[in-house]
């Protein structure tokens, strides 16, 4: 899936135009701060340490004046043409920067650098809102690995680059050249991007920076499960602003390193989350995977609890540690590997937050959604940059502030999923399917993507839905044996999925029809719902008749009914193979478990015992061991 998005028109245009834009702003930003602080540019006085700070403060207050005309132009105009016209005005941005570095005019290249905090910040809404209308749902989340991967390795990249170029003979012309140039190459390959047409043509932008700013939170705000990633996003840059801060401090003070040595770690980190965006999208199963966000935070946590045991490893050397010396030692390969697996646990987290918001915000206020986690992301970087500043302030060793990060990001990460249970939930649904079943999927094109319609399947354990959950795209709303939500623990994610109890016509007649009302307007609100027919799950491995309220619920609303078949999960500790379930452990553990999907019977069609021929044909292509 990664590769075949790099060669189609509909992805590679944006790849490259994300890529030349963040190598850009990394390598003037970096010249820039390598000008300033080793030449002892100062503006008005300044000294240079606060210069620098300065910058940054620069860069990212455009997002906080012009975010939310960003979003309202995104979704007002075409947003392939938006980003052409923001990567025309980085060209002639970039040749005001040229004339600055040439000039060695300090004030005429923090201008640049407004500016180009403002063409990123239009630039924004438009690269992540343009992905859901050029690809399929399923390639959301390659498409999402891959922006990110780019994302960081520009970043390191230019970082680098500008860094070496601004300190050779000759530097500033070097650099003048070169991100003019860059702006250039980056123009060309959005010439390429195809049409990505408005959806909302109607919207008229005010004048004011305050208005538009305070609606894109109000809208932001809407669906709280958005708004709720777009928190675990802003954290995630929180986390990573602190941590890229220290990392010169850390060098120098802690470890005794020099700038070669700080080069590597933002080498580690920018691999990392590089490595951490394609895992992620192998790991998920080309599908937006919640389940692997608290996953991501854990292992953030645990490594960077880990930095924080390994304390100041020597004392610090009386020459500059190099690179070679530093990774000789076993102390300096544990920092090494644990800034890398730190980074990659982030890209399990910051992935599918990302494609989470691209699919559940509403198409015509997407531009202005995403626009608005850029405000919110900003708002806390700012924040946590003040925040480190206080804690230095109070004398806190270097090291304690990765203990402080760990138990913060755990702690934030426990809120995040107690509130938003959809998020638990699915980690439970992955770590099932992928770390203690290993599920394949076959046929799940024929699941409609749009619409209502009812998912029919054999009933082999009570974890039956937790394995079609995670194998289908649309989150079903499951029916079950209202006895079911009385079980410990399992009760309450079946009270966070919605799952719908329902009871036989003898045992309770009036809860019966309240779950036939329930499935009714599920379905009128164009919601998958998933039913058992069975009633019961299998005592003896083998499917018992189906009832007929398949029939019932069809003839009430027609939608098309599709068969499913469940293969090995009989003889699992969650099956009543030999006895009662989930009191003999360790029973089919890390089994293949596959769900088999048929394709879809018109409610006209629709029989119980057809749709049970179906199932049973279905479980014939991969018989139980």
């Amino acid at each position: 899936m990664l590769g075949g998005l790099l060669i189609t028109r509909r992805f590679w245009p944006l790849f490259w135009t994300q890529f030349l834009g963040a190598f850009n702003d990394n390598f003037f930003k970096n010249a820039l701060v390598i000008l300033i602080t080793f030449r002892a540019v100062h503006i008005a006085g300044i000294p240079p340490e606060q210069m620098v700070a300065l910058s940054t403060a620069v860069f990212i207050l455009p997002y906080f004046l012009f975010s939310g005309f960003a979003g309202l132009l995104a979704d007002k105009l075409d947003k392939a043409a938006v980003v052409r016209g923001t990567k025309l005005a980085e060209i002639g941005v970039m040749a005001l920067g040229a004339a600055g570095f040439v000039l060695e005019s300090p004030e005429l290249l923090v201008l640049v650098l407004f500016f180009m905090g403002l063409q990123s910040t239009v630039f924004g809404p438009c690269k992540y809102a343009i992905l859901p209308q050029h690809l399929q749902e399923e390639e959301l989340v390659s498409g999402n690995a891959l922006v990110e991967m780019a994302t960081y390795l520009a970043i390191l990249l230019g970082t680098i680059v500008g860094g070496i170029l601004v300190g050779m003979p000759g530097g500033d012309w070097l650099v003048a050249v070169g991100v003019v140039l860059t702006a250039v190459v980056g123009f060309g390959a959005a010439t390429f991007i195809p049409p990505a047409p408005s959806v909302r043509p109607d919207l008229r932008m005010p004048w004011d920076p305050v208005r538009p700013t305070l609606e894109l939170l109000r809208v932001a705000r809407r669906q709280r499960p958005v708004w709720l990633a777009i928190l675990g996003i802003s954290w995630f840059w929180s986390f990573g602003a602190v941590l890229l801060s220290l990392f010169p401090a850390y060098t120098k003070d802690v470890l005794g390193g020099g700038e070669s040595l700080a080069t590597l770690f933002l080498a580690m980190f920018s691999v990392g989350i590089g490595m951490g965006s394609v895992l992620c999208e192998r790991l998920s199963r080309e599908r937006v995977e919640l389940g692997l966000v608290p996953l991501g935070a854990l292992g953030m946590s645990v490594f960077c609890l880990d930095l924080w045991l390994v304390g100041q490893p020597w004392a610090a050397p009386e020459a500059r540690m190099a690179v070679s010396e530093f990774l000789s030692t076993w102390s300096g390969l544990r920092i090494t590997v644990d800034l890398g697996m730190l980074a990659m646990f982030g890209g399990f987290m910051i992935v599918p937050l990302y494609s989470f918001i691209q699919l559940r915000a509403l198409p015509h206020e997407r531009s202005r959604v995403i626009a608005g986690n850029n405000v919110v992301n900003a708002v806390w970087m700012v924040a946590s940059s003040l925040a480190l500043t206080g804690v230095f302030a109070l004398d806190v060793q270097l090291v304690d502030v990765f203990l402080g990060l760990a138990v913060l990001n755990l702690a934030v990460t426990i809120t995040m999923y107690t509130v938003v249970a959809e998020f638990m939930l699915r980690f439970v649904v992955w770590v099932l399917s992928f770390g203690v079943y290993r599920l394949k999927v076959e046929g799940e094109e024929h699941i409609p993507r749009e619409g209502p319609c009812v998912l029919v399947a054999n009933h082999v354990s009570f974890i039956d839905w937790f394995v079609i959950a995670a194998a289908v795209r649309r989150p079903p709303r499951f029916v079950m044996y209202h006895r079911f939500m009385k079980l410990p623990l399992i009760s309450y994610l079946f009270r966070q999925a919605q799952v719908i109890p329902i009871a036989g016509a003898k045992e309770d007649p009036e809860l019966l029809q309240q779950a036939m009302d329930r499935i009714s307007s599920e379905l009128q609100d164009g919601w998958t719902v998933c039913i058992f027919p069975e009633g019961t799950i299998t005592e003896t491995g083998e499917m018992m008749p189906f009832r007929p309220g398949i029939e019932r619920i069809v003839q009430r609303d027609p939608v098309p009914v599709v068969p499913m078949a469940i293969n090995g999960l009989w003889g699992s500790f969650f099956s009543r193979k030999d006895g009662s379930a989930m009191t003999r452990p360790f029973r089919r553990v890390w089994s293949r478990v596959s769900v088999t999907v048929g394709a879809p019977v018109p409610a006209s069609e629709v029989t119980a015992a057809g749709l049970q021929d179906r199932v049973a044909a279905l479980l014939a292509r991969h018989p139980d061991p």
